[in-house]
């Protein structure tokens, strides 16, 4: 594992790469203290502009982006209130109660500090379990690649906010999506509409900008609150013998709550955080302090989202299975470039597999010596109107689109599924969980039509073996569980304050 280790110190340490690994780290925390923009929005506006990189540096990049929102999200949460991602929801309730004391320096350096050691710790996993992970994933058929495929599915839905029913109709529609196009065992077309520009399917880039970046911008325009620019004063950053002495079990028990919720489908950082902070709550000997800017409860929570930010990867790239919409977009990026998603990735391209991990951790020390002496101008960006702002995204976004296929119809497809994005936002159904559909939908269909080929049609080949029968029958039992009305209240109250 070291020699790989090595080997992917190697590739990411190149000059060019060092650049685009702080580049996705800046925007990542740019992102992470606008509100209303979103790591799925600025991926999915990028992902055009990554056909002329190298395919490591377009994945540094991105993966920057992913893991430095986490981090920047809670630089507004604690200096106004105002948290820039979900994950950093629960980060208001004490952060900002301690920058009102004085302390706001001091929640900073904390977010920071925990996020880098689970960051750290979180690629130290990822490191490991990868040729472990690959090693079985090679011995994978398609019946079990089909098994592994809807139990992933099925666990994006159960694990992840909102209604479940609205985000069980999110995935079947994204896999129908995601079907659109020329049948590749018969020729046949199917869900084109009769437009010869849909023969050859719904470009991922089209789907991804129209919903994220469109449906995102014109709903937060739409619904958006002027934020009061006053800020709580930033003293002192560093913490005391006494903080770190309270923060240092939480930031233990945060990175492995969101180490191990990071692997999970549809677990994702947002419900990591949660956790975090409810177990904090109720192991602290003081639990009256929460709410009011107990330490505790920003670094369990910060730890646990960096940390569940980087394992998220784990099944990303040892087995080609996105668990969350960001993943499926990291997946995206891989296909633009040609490179099949898979536990093959790491023979066949060891310097991308190892040079993005590395890249990981070099990205995560740019957070922390890169961030804390620019606090003040990323609050300062806050100030800037969102009608300035957001022209020049739908602009970028545009020519994106267009310059991935030179074809107009992109772009009025593009704004179609922009429309579809606000009237989900409207309907309060979640768009996530489409993207995992309809990047999904494909590999299900293919794999599928493989198992029943070699088992000359039989049904059966899904339960004669162990190993798809086992997954299928977990899938079976986390369905039982979604209609269960103690399962749903449970779920219900872990988002309660999303």
């Amino acid at each position: 594992m070291w020699d790989n280790i090595a080997l992917g110190f190697g590739a990411a340490g190149t000059l060019v790469n060092l650049g685009y690994a702080l580049i996705g780290a800046l925007l990542g925390t740019l992102i992470g203290v606008l509100p209303g923009l979103g790591p799925l929005a600025t991926i999915a506006i990028l992902l055009p502009f990554t056909y002329g990189l190298e395919p490591l540096s377009a994945l540094i990049m991105l993966a920057g982006i992913y893991y430095g929102s986490a981090y920047g999200g809670s630089t507004t949460a604690i200096l106004m209130s105002l948290p820039g991602e979900t994950s950093s929801t629960v980060t208001v309730l004490d952060g900002y109660q301690m920058a009102r004391k004085g302390r706001a320096g001091v929640a900073i350096a904390t977010a920071a500090i925990g996020s880098f050691v689970a960051g750290s710790f979180g690629t130290l996993l990822l490191a490991a379990f990868a040729e472990p992970l690959t090693r079985v994933a090679i011995g994978f058929g398609p019946r079990d690649y089909f098994a592994l495929m809807t139990l992933g599915l099925i666990g994006a839905v159960s694990l992840a906010s909102g209604s479940m029913l609205k985000a069980v109709g999110m995935v079947v529609l994204g896999l129908l999506l995601g079907l659109a196009g020329t049948d590749s065992s018969t020729g046949t077309q199917r869900f084109t509409l009769g437009l010869v520009q849909l023969w050859d399917g719904i470009d991922f880039i089209v789907l991804a900008v129209g919903l994220f970046a469109f449906g995102e911008i014109y709903s937060t325009l739409a619904s958006r609150e002027v934020p009061d620019a006053k800020t709580n004063p930033i003293n002192g950053l560093w913490p005391s013998r006494e903080d770190f002495k309270r923060m240092a079990a939480p930031i233990l028990r945060g990175t492995g709550i969101g180490s191990l919720l990071g692997v999970l489908p549809g677990a994702g950082i947002s419900m990591s955080s949660f956790i975090a902070y409810s177990v904090e709550k109720r192991v602290s000997r003081h639990p009256e302090q929460f709410g009011k800017g107990a330490i505790e409860g920003v670094a369990g929570p910060e730890s646990a989202n960096n940390a569940a930010a980087q394992t998220a990867f784990i099944p990303t790239l040892t087995l080609g299975i996105p668990g969350s919409p960001v993943m499926a977009l990291i997946l995206g990026a891989l296909m633009i470039h040609n490179i099949q998603p898979g536990p093959n990735v790491m023979t066949s391209r060891p310097e991308l597999f190892w040079g993005l991990i590395a890249s990981m951790w070099i990205g995560n020390l740019m957070l922390v010596l890169l961030n804390l002496p620019l606090v003040g101008i990323w609050v300062k960006l806050l100030s800037v109107p969102y009608r300035l702002l957001f022209p020049g995204i739908v602009m970028f976004s545009c020519i994106g689109v267009y310059a991935s296929g030179f074809a107009s119809f992109d772009l009025y497809l593009t704004a179609v599924f922009g429309i579809f994005g606000v009237l989900l936002k409207i309907l309060k159904f979640e768009p996530a969980p489409l993207v995992l559909g309809f990047v999904l939908g494909p590999m299900l269909e293919e794999s599928f039509n493989r198992a029943l080929v070699l088992s000359d049609g039989s049904l059966m080949t899904f339960i004669n073996s162990p190993l798809p029968a086992i997954m299928l029958g977990l899938a079976v039992v986390l369905m039982l569980l979604m209609v269960l009305p103690r399962f749903r209240a449970n779920r219900e109250e872990m988002f309660a304050d999303e």
